[in-house]
Order: C-alpha cells, then structure tokens, then sequence
C-alpha cells in the first residue's frame, strides 16, 4: 500500500515541486492549498488537493479529514504553508504582526496538533517543518519573518522529545535562498504612511534581496532534501536545503557576532546616503 504524505502549501514553488516529487517516487499525496481550483496537480494519479487555509481550524480539520477519506492514513506531514513580512518594525502593524505568526508558526503548530493523534494511534509518523536559514541568521529588515522561523525552529527542536516514544519523527528543513515567488508574491513588504526616516535604509538593501532572488536555487532542490527528511528513517533533526544554506549556516556558527555582522553588512547593505 501506497504511503501517503500532506503537503501545506502547494500551489506553487517548494510545496508545488514537492508534492510531484513524492507522486513520482510513488506516493499518495494531499497536495493542499487555499485555492485548489485549477491546479494540475490534481490531474496526477494518487492527487488531491484539499482546499486548505493553515489559520483555519475547520479547514485544518477538514483537509485531514479528505485526506483520511481517500487514502486511509497520513505517514508524513509536510509543514511548509508560509510568507515573507519585510520592512522596518516599527512600520508594521499588529495586524500584520499577528498575520505573519498566524500562518508561518500558529497554522503550522495548529496543522501539527491536528494530525498527531493520527499518528501516535499509528505509532509511526514524520513531521517536516520548512523553516530557513532565517531561523538560524539574521538578514536586515526582516525581523518579524525571523522571528518566525526561530519560532519554527525551537518548538520542532523541542517537539522531537515528546513524540520520539510514539516512534513520531521531527525533522526541520533549512533552505537558503531558492527561486520561487517567495520574493514576489508571497512577499509583503511594511510601509506605514508619514513614515519616512527608514526609506534611505530601506533602499539600500532591497536591491542586494532582489538579487539574491534572482541567483537563489530551484525550489526541486529543496523538495529532494524534503523527500531524504521524510524518509531516511533516521533521528536527525536539521537539513539545509539549497542556496548556499550550509555554507551560510556553518559560517554564522564559526564565526563571532561582531565579525559575522560585518559579513552581513558588506553583503547586504549599501552606502545610505
């Protein structure tokens, strides 16, 4: 029998390239999405794509229950539904503050609550969380979305001890830039009207993100790691995915704040005039 994995986010980019990859490799898949309509993945054979909206407890439950329905059981739970704030704190709002905890750590905390009895009635079960290098670093004017996926970070460090004896695995996904529209579309970028006294500060590193965008890595590269995590059956917690991640990753732990500031700085900001 066919093992079947629940993807979050789907639509496009790492979620759309690993939902093919695990229907290649001959899995049932739940490719969930908010907006399934018109996505091909549904044409595909052992498909679905249960709508799905990770701050919606009814639609959490709801996608699990169609994914039950059709396949009879989930075997790996892929957590990777999320988006990118940007821009000074102090020009965000407490709406989108709670938005962007409310989709990158609470739904996917909240999809994690949902299909834990599955799996330790099962006794067997993967959780994949994508969280990012940002969780490990700090990139200038991306406070919040950091703060999000440190938040990712430590609850699946910690999660990996309750579950472990109910032979439920943890395992986080740390991809470095990849080329999806992570920098376009599901980027928002903060601006508060009357606001003005970041803008020069602002300007000088969107260019440096934009570039970085455009030489990131395919979002396949990203879905492969997510495809060993799910099923090398080992006790390993953190995969870096991509993107220069184990470089970047091995330098922020090698060298001081002071001397890895500077690196961040000479990389990603320019000369405010």
């Amino acid at each position: 029998m066919p093992k079947t994995v629940l993807i979050t986010g789907a639509s496009t980019g790492i979620g759309y390239a690993t939902a093919k990859l695990f229907q290649r490799q001959g899995w049932n898949v739940a490719a969930t999405m908010r907006s399934p309509a018109g996505s091909d993945l549904a044409a595909l054979d052992r498909v679905i794509c249960p709508p799905l909206d990770v701050t919606s407890q009814a639609s959490i439950a709801g996608a699990i229950a169609t994914t039950l329905s059709h396949f009879g059981q989930i075997d790996v739970l892929v957590n990777n539904a999320g988006y990118g704030l940007i821009g000074p704190f102090e020009a965000c709002t407490p709406e989108q503050i709670q938005q962007q905890f409310a989709v990158n750590v609470f739904g996917l905390m909240d999809m994690t609550r949902a299909v834990l009895p599955h799996f330790r009635e099962r006794r067997s079960g993967v959780i994949v969380n994508v969280a990012s290098i940002a969780g490990q670093m700090a990139l200038p004017i991306y406070s919040l979305y950091h703060a999000s996926k440190w938040a990712v970070e430590g609850f699946s460090d910690s999660l990996r001890y309750e579950l472990e004896p109910f032979n439920i695995r943890v395992k986080i996904i740390e991809p470095g830039p990849i080329k999806t529209d992570f920098f376009s579309r599901s980027l928002v970028v903060a601006k508060q009207e009357g606001l003005t006294a970041y803008d020069p500060f602002v300007a000088s590193v969107l260019p440096q993100l934009e570039n970085v965008g455009d030489t990131a890595s395919p979002p396949e590269v990203t879905a492969q790691v997510i495809y060993t995590a799910a099923t090398d059956g080992s006790s390993r917690l953190r995969y870096p995915a991509g993107g220069n991640a184990s470089f970047l990753l091995t330098l922020r732990k090698l060298l001081p704040d002071g001397l890895f500031t500077w690196f961040i700085k000479a990389g990603m900001i320019k000369e405010v005039k």
